[in-house]
């Protein structure tokens, strides 16, 4: 992942909403007939710039959420959203997924689909601009809109890495 550096440690502090993504039933035929069991890909986050994502399996629908939600709870990470939006454009890929983000201003709303508009409300995002092409499978669209989110940078880490302050960039 693009982002190690903003990972986030799960503890009770942060206040984390779940959303379900998509469920896939999956059957296993065998000599005693058919088994059901399901898989469940969740998506959590604190609607403050706090989000992850993770995937459940188990033979009840119930518990494969709650599988993900605690394998979402250890794949957190944090990303910039300045004043209800994304800092910057982002292309993103993720397997036959790809993912198009741009800021929006104040009151356009999340013009976003499916899997990408679980992952933005989870992080917070009030105010963007979304698209994917290609495939519209919710697994790679989960990974490839966190991976974008991961690889966004606001101004202050970039004047950091830069070595400068944004007093100096701003007023010269």
């Amino acid at each position: 992942m693009a982002g190690n550096n903003k990972k986030v440690k799960s503890n009770n502090d942060i206040e984390l909403k779940d959303r379900l993504v998509a469920i896939n039933r999956v059957t296993k035929v065998t000599k005693g007939g058919r088994t059901f069991s399901f898989s469940a890909i969740v998506v959590v986050g604190d609607e403050n710039g706090i989000v992850g994502w993770g995937l459940g399996k188990a033979n009840e629908v119930t518990t494969a959420i709650a599988k993900g939600v605690d394998a979402a709870k250890k794949n957190l990470v944090h990303v910039p959203i300045l004043n209800g939006t994304i800092p910057h454009e982002q292309i993103t890929k993720f397997g036959g997924a790809q993912i198009f983000m741009k800021p929006a201003s104040h009151g356009t709303g999340l013009v976003a689909g499916g899997a990408m508009r679980a992952v933005l409300e989870s992080a917070g995002v009030t105010d963007v601009l979304a698209k994917s092409k290609g495939s519209a499978n919710p697994h790679n669209l989960v990974k490839a809109t966190i991976n974008a989110l991961c690889e966004m940078r606001d101004a202050k880490t970039v004047a950091a890495q830069r070595g400068v302050t944004l007093d100096k960039v701003f007023n010269g």
